[in-house]
């Protein structure tokens, strides 16, 4: 199971939202390329970026991600503000490998469906939801769509992955949701990465000694900043065995 730790940025900071309240914001670094750098150093091998601004739809943080993909020597996945295909081209082009697709899926799958035909491989489906519903725009607006519905529906886009955010419990070093994210890896037969939640090395520990059906990687942000979870430490548990997917 693949250890992914997150940047997610607002004015070029890097910063961490609670259960998806920009009101809570919190900045942890005015230096997001050091944070990937020392990342790195820790042995991440993946990296999750979400432009926060740009998701919103206010100014993006392509500058600072341009910046992260040259510190970060891994793969990176990235999310934000992807609205049509000349921004997906644009995030390509920094060099990032994958693009993480949230609001689009909802709103517009036939286009979606169209750019994993022209890009290949590269497209990633964020499911975020509260209380198993789907909202969308940086997480401030509902869709009609509940997480596994959604998944059911997802895989004939062309998407590769997907990466299930449980909004209620991002920020809060509850727990995952590890049911409602194998549920999603179930209906859409894709491998699923959890995120939010994850509070400390006993959370991993459980998925390690249990790995949910169909999920592939975990998402840490606010436990690794917090220092409730070493990330050396959580590759070490959750990477000890070659990256693959329990079915």
């Amino acid at each position: 199971m693949r250890v992914i730790p997150a940047i997610d940025l607002i004015d070029g900071r890097c910063v961490r939202l609670s259960e998806g309240d920009f009101a809570t914001v919190q900045a942890y670094s005015d230096n997001p390329t050091l944070v990937a750098q020392e990342m790195a150093d820790a042995g991440a091998q993946r990296l999750h970026v979400v432009d926060l601004d740009a998701a919103r739809g206010l100014e993006n943080n392509l500058s600072t991600v341009g910046k992260i993909r040259r510190a970060f020597p891994g793969v990176i996945d990235f999310g934000g503000g992807i609205r049509t295909l000349q921004d997906a081209y644009k995030i390509l082009d920094l060099g990032v490998d994958y693009l993480v697709l949230g609001t689009a899926v909802v709103k517009t799958p036939i286009h979606v469906a169209n750019w994993a035909r022209v890009l290949g491989p590269v497209l990633i489906a964020g499911i975020d939801a509260r209380d198993g519903l789907v909202r969308i725009s940086g997480w401030e607006s509902d869709s009609t769509f509940r997480a596994v519905e959604l998944a059911a529906e997802i895989q004939q886009l062309g998407v590769i992955e997907i990466i299930h955010t449980d909004i209620s419990r991002d920020g809060t070093l509850k727990g995952p949701n590890t049911s409602e994210a194998a549920a999603v890896a179930q209906a859409s037969g894709l491998p699923v990465i959890i995120s939010g939640g994850i509070g400390s090395m006993k959370h991993l520990e459980s998925l390690a000694a249990s790995p949910p059906i169909g999920i592939s990687g975990v998402i840490l942000g606010k436990a690794l900043y917090e220092g409730h979870v070493n990330l050396e430490d959580a590759i070490r548990l959750l990477e000890s065995e070659p990256d693959s997917v329990r079915r």
